[in-house]
């Protein structure tokens, strides 16, 4: 039963008579024990009554119930670990976009009824509550929802692991459009705390920046040297449990936050400078207060290096740590700890660890580099050449003496590695080389993680070969071995079976079980209803609902009515050049233009989402924002257009908002320049949830497009050899600008101020690199996928052999489930095997022989 608080607003849960006969509070799973618990949390963690408590805090009561059942399994997990020395993967990323967690919790532990059950018998809706929780800004794009990926992965499969990053206070940012341009406030997710996470203070480690380095002798006579650091900031863990889909294994994301050596100097606050005696305090927490500051300034980019090696060096403590409770010496080191460096943002890893072994550790020289190069493997996840860090020598020397020393002695032993195979030749060692000459020495962090790691792989097929034809080419050359593919994939139970419960339930329904969540390949069953017309109509119903509530959403929070039975034609990302949403906006232009020409003209209705954030300091990203929002503006509001085309653009893109357009998707927009995209997930997110691609070949497009059928696949542009050879010719955009009618009219118009008539010039930007550099190859491009969208239009109308495309592309989807990923990682690069974990009654643990 329920009744109204003092405001009228709150129901006030109560407990029935049957409900006091339960099993434990903190463990049960019954409706009846999640209710008495609820209160509980309510009672005594929230400090609220019912007739006080807002939905807010009935969110954090459920939240922290849900939490126990976590913590549970927590301790049985890491004992488990403990007690058989399972070896161990550690993943180090700059990035964890894990998403918001209630929903997610309640899934893989089992306990979704029984919680929507017992919300309903307080007269509270489940759906509302999660709408309570704050998302956590700890990832930007694709990188960090891969790493959420496989973090759901590794526990669903037993694998015993733990995530490594940074609890960024204020994430990335949080994105507002104002006069069509993004504005970046910073995005307090924290601001009400977060109940998920668990505080470490206890695993608190030191972490060391600045000052110099001294050479000395040792008691037996041996080489040493010592760090003298300037600074020191320490790491507190925060440890968020990670649970495994319907099985008793909950893994560790343990995120660390600065804090400084010296929070408050009250001698200097007693002379009177309040300010400078908080200045370390402030100094050191900016360390972990926002996700990629901006790194056009030298302080920025002094700041994102200590950013890394203070995550690293933080984690790599922390797994020594880990692995000398059960071992005294080194030795089983790389036969217990696999490190996975996830693109190169941790690669100071690599001379951080021969630090810790040789100076702190005092192991010799070629044992420490034995073990480091057994213990790292290195994913490269970027094809751009600017995006593999390099840092100048200057700033390193100053910020971190001790690793450019040692970078150094890497460099020297593996130069003359090079010169003892491949005699004589200069150019390779300058290519390889970890120390790049010319203006400003620089340290090359990819050839860093290269040459310290056992496996270095691609993800995606295509991005593999590149890697090893072209980015790596010297190292493959000189190291075949190492190199191996990796596909990425993505986790079913986020992808499909939260963020689309109906088709989730319908596929259950078909195949007669939930095997195929943990199992995707078996999606290839729904193959046999392709002809079923019920099973069709079904199919439509379930696309359409997700359409009208996206259709709902972007009238509520853009104020654009759209049609939810027009194509739904999709592009949310990272904002990018290389990405190519500008190429998109040219498409719509030319129907617009054509129905100026023609406002007679039969055109397929269709709506242009788009979505996503450009970083703060890209320029040229920030201004394809505006482009879109400019279009969208004239194209949306203009009569002759007559609700044809309606353009919206998604602000402050999230794994939340990603989970409401995946599923609503009828096209999903694929359209990099071949050969820059290292694989995308975004892609295998829309094709699982039944939108056709249109796209190039590129990254994991190659794959989808293999596995779902060439002729259920919309594809155009050019080649990535195709676009080195036309590079290689002399590629000149301008000859296609004068060569196609329309393309220059599309191009004129902007030329022309037509879309910002009260902003002249500010898209001149575009013109200029499109006109006269296109980098991306655009225009080159351009034609091929106004045909290629034309061709998607044509089979849109015709209903019934789009809904047999698009369960055919959900059916051939398996091969992108995270699980198979994560599984050929275990076998091929980390050996690893699963361990299982058993529950037992909890007992109150003893202060002798607990182990956290």
């Amino acid at each position: 039963m329920t009744n109204q608080n003092q405001n009228g607003n709150s129901p006030r849960p109560e407990l029935t008579h049957e409900d006091m006969y339960c099993d434990s509070d903190r463990t049960g799973m019954t409706v009846g024990t999640l209710k008495r618990a609820f209160l509980d949390n309510l009672h005594y963690i929230q400090g609220k009554d019912a007739y006080f408590a807002t939905a807010y805090d009935y969110y954090m009561a459920l939240a922290y119930t849900v939490r126990d059942r976590l913590v549970h399994r927590r301790i049985k997990t890491a004992q488990a670990y403990y007690e058989k020395d399972a070896k161990m993967v550690y993943y180090l990323s700059a990035e964890f976009l894990i998403g918001r967690l209630l929903l997610n919790n309640l899934i893989n532990v089992g306990l979704y009824e029984q919680a929507k059950q017992a919300m309903a018998d307080f007269g509270l809706d489940l759906t509302e509550l999660m709408d309570r929780e704050a998302e956590p800004g700890l990832g930007n794009g694709g990188l960090g929802r891969l790493a959420a990926c496989f973090l759901d992965s590794l526990a669903t499969l037993e694998i015993p692991a733990i995530g490594y990053g940074i609890r960024y206070e204020f994430g990335i940012f949080e994105q507002q459009i104002s006069g069509g341009w993004q504005q970046e406030v910073p995005d307090n997710w924290l601001r009400f705390g977060n109940p998920w996470e668990i505080a470490r203070p206890d695993y608190n480690v030191e972490v060391k920046f600045g000052g110099h380095t001294e050479a000395f002798t040792d008691a037996q006579g041996r080489y040493r040297v010592r760090w003298i650091a300037e600074t020191t900031v320490f790491g507190t863990p925060y440890d968020t449990p990670v649970a495994g889909y319907k099985n008793n294994t909950v893994n560790t994301l343990r995120l660390w936050s600065a804090r400084a050596g010296e929070d408050f100097n009250l001698q200097v606050f007693n002379a009177g400078d309040y300010t400078q005696a908080v200045a370390n305090k402030t100094f050191s927490e900016n360390i972990s207060k926002v996700l990629y500051p901006a790194d056009q300034t030298l302080q920025g980019k002094e700041l994102r290096l200590r950013q890394q090696y203070f995550f690293v060096a933080c984690s790599l403590q922390d797994i020594i740590r880990l692995y000398l409770r059960n071992h005294s010496t080194f030795e089983a080191f790389p036969d217990k700890a696999a490190i996975q460096l996830n693109d190169t943002h941790p690669s100071i890893g690599v001379a951080e660890l021969m630090r810790l072994l040789i100076d702190e550790h005092q192991l010799n020289w070629d044992v420490a580099w034995d073990i480091t190069q057994r213990t790292f493997a290195y994913t490269n996840h970027t094809l751009l050449s600017e995006a593999l860090e390099r840092w100048s020598v200057d700033l390193f020397g100053r910020l971190l003496p001790r690793h450019l020393e040692i970078i150094y002695e890497i460099n020297y032993r593996f130069l003359n590695e090079i010169r003892l195979r491949y005699p004589g030749n200069t150019a390779r060692l300058a290519r390889m080389s970890l120390v790049e000459e010319g203006n400003g020495k620089q340290i090359r962090m990819a050839h860093l993680a290269c040459v310290g790691s056992h496996t270095v792989n691609g993800v995606a097929e295509l991005h593999t070969d590149l890697i090893k034809q072209e980015l790596l080419r010297d190292f493959y050359e000189m190291y075949p071995e190492k190199f191996q593919n990796k596909t990425n994939g993505i986790t079913p139970r986020r992808w499909l079976l939260l963020s689309n419960p109906q088709l989730a339930t319908l596929i259950t329904e078909t195949l007669g079980s939930e095997h195929w969540v943990t199992h995707l390949d078996e999606l290839q069953q729904l193959e046999t209803q392709i002809e079923n017309p019920t099973f069709q109509a079904r199919w439509q119903a379930i696309k359409q609902s997700n359409k009208e509530r996206l259709a709902e959403y972007i009238w509520r929070n853009n104020q654009i009515e759209v049609d939810p039975y027009s194509l739904f034609d999709v592009q949310i990302k990272r904002i990018h050049e290389y990405k190519r949403q500008h190429l998109c906006v040219l498409h719509i232009i030319t129907l617009y233009e054509q129905i100026k020409a023609n406002p007679a003209i039969d055109i397929q209705p269709r709506t242009f989402i788009f979505g996503g954030k450009a970083a703060p300091g890209y320029f040229m990203a920030k201004t394809i924002i505006k482009l879109i929002n400019s279009v969208a503006e004239m194209v949306n509001h203009d009569p002759d257009v007559a609700g044809r085309i309606k353009v919206v653009f998604l602000n402050n893109y999230s794994v939340s908002l990603g989970e409401m357009a995946y599923p609503a998707a009828d096209l999903s927009e694929q359209v990099s320049t071949a050969g820059k995209e290292a694989s995308g997930t975004g892609n295998m997110k829309f094709a699982l949830n039944g939108a056709l691609t249109i796209g190039t070949l590129d990254g994991a497009n190659v794959e989808i497009r293999q596995e779902a059928g060439p002729e259920n696949f919309f594809l155009f542009g050019l080649t990535a050899q195709e676009v080195m050879s036309l590079k290689a010719e002399g590629y000149n955009p301008y000859d296609y600008y004068l060569s196609n009618p329309m393309l220059k009219k599309v191009i004129d118009s902007l030329i022309s101020d037509y879309f910002n008539p009260r902003e002249p010039g500010i898209f001149q930007p575009i013109v200029n690199s499109l006109l006269y550099h296109d980098e991306y190859m655009l225009l080159a491009d351009y034609q091929s996928y106004v045909d290629c969208q034309a061709k998607a239009a044509a089979a849109f109308r015709d209903k019934t052999h789009w809904t047999k495309m698009s369960i055919l592309n959900v059916a051939r989807m398996g091969k992108f489930s995270s699980d198979r990923t994560i599984w050929e990682y275990c076998q091929d690069i980390w050996r690893v095997e699963p361990l299982s974990i058993t529950l037992d009654v909890p007992q109150a643990p003893s202060p002798l022989t607990a182990r956290v």
